[in-house]
């Protein structure tokens, strides 16, 4: 067996140990908690209705949109320029992508208040 196999098995096995262990625990600490007599509403509080996950996809397709936009931008000043190639492409899509994440902590912000 090669020892490349033994990379991404080792990955999955360290993030499925994580999330099996938090869940139990989680389970475990809500099991305590209903014994003691705590109102099962408690678990739901704080919980928005599935706001993370608008917020969540807002930022991340604003993020991509940017590294794309950097590329391209980065091709455009690498083919008409004689600008390093080395460093414009880095530079250019650490650029966008961060005005990408700017403008969805804008727009989250503009959102969240509405």
């Amino acid at each position: 067996m090669d020892a490349e196999i033994f990379i991404p098995i080792s990955m999955f096995a360290a993030i499925f140990g994580i999330v099996y262990l938090y869940f139990t625990t989680r389970h475990k600490e809500r099991l305590a908690l209903i014994e003691k007599g705590a109102d099962a509403s408690i678990f739901m509080s704080g919980k928005k209705s599935s706001s993370f996950g608008r917020f969540f996809i807002l930022n991340l397709s604003l993020l991509l949109m940017g590294i794309g936009l950097g590329v391209f931008l980065a091709l455009l000043l690498d083919t008409y320029t004689a600008m390093d190639e080395d460093a414009i492409y880095p530079a250019c899509i650490f650029f966008t992508g961060g005005l990408g994440l700017f403008a969805g902590f804008n727009l989250t912000k503009k959102l969240d208040t509405e």
